[in-house]
């Protein structure tokens, strides 16, 4: 006569409503823009004695509460310590260039500003998406945007971003055949969010932007070699 064996009801796991749970605490809820000065430090892995320093556009708070440097790189307003990417550049830390401190979190006074303006700004939650927050651009950031098919690509200043519910940021765009007034503020109706009309969107510092405006050859390589991997890379290009 055997022994009864006791079943036991297997556990399911979802995976996918898991990964869903952690990237909806990891959303940005409100951002604050960075006037002191301080700084993103990275390295490159072909340098790697030298230390980088990048102007910080913004603090931003997640809805698990940690509070994250915001730098508009490559293709994103990006958390500092999402860069790890030894090629293009790796966080370090954070750096107040007046003291000469280096520091791994967000400061204190900026912490405190973004959690008492999420408590004060509460918006209701709903699947629908909405604007929550603008800000303006403080850096001179400039965007290369790329379409479908041959068309040209285009360098435009960036104006301001917009911060959706969902943790979606975008930069603001200017269509300059709906310009009326200057200069332009990020509430001008010729704004448009750069997805929404480009199919590629990559960021850069002013310093750079003004090198593609003067056609610096070496920036110009530097370009096309990046346009080339991106259609590589890309289904539009195969």
């Amino acid at each position: 006569m055997g022994i009864p064996q006791t079943s036991r009801s297997a556990r399911v796991i979802d995976l996918e409503s898991m990964r869903q749970r952690q990237r909806a605490r990891r959303r940005l809820i409100r951002l604050a823009p960075e006037l002191d000065g301080l700084e993103m430090v990275y390295r490159l892995s072909s340098n790697e004695d030298t230390l980088y320093g990048m102007p910080l556009l913004a603090w931003g708070l997640r809805e698990d509460g940690e509070v994250v440097g915001m730098v508009p790189w490559m293709e994103a307003l990006t958390a500092c310590h999402h860069l790890g990417d030894p090629d293009h550049g790796s966080f370090v830390g954070y750096r107040d260039p007046e003291t000469e401190e280096l520091f791994e979190t967000a400061p204190e006074h900026k912490v405190f500003e973004l959690e008492h303006a999420a408590a004060y700004f509460d918006y209701e939650d709903t699947d629908e998406t909405t604007l929550i927050q603008q800000l303006p651009e403080t850096q001179g950031t400039h965007a290369l945007c790329m379409d479908e098919g041959d068309a040209p690509w285009q360098l435009k200043q960036v104006f301001g971003w917009r911060l959706y519910n969902n943790g979606r940021v975008e930069a603001l765009l200017a269509d300059e055949t709906l310009v009326e007034t200057t200069p332009i503020l990020p509430s001008d109706p010729c704004l448009y969010p750069g997805h929404s009309r480009h199919r590629v969107v990559y960021f850069f510092q002013r310093q750079i932007a003004n090198r593609i405006r003067c056609e610096d050859p070496d920036t110009l390589e530097a370009l096309a070699l990046m346009v080339m991997h991106d259609d590589a890379v890309s289904p539009a290009g195969g």
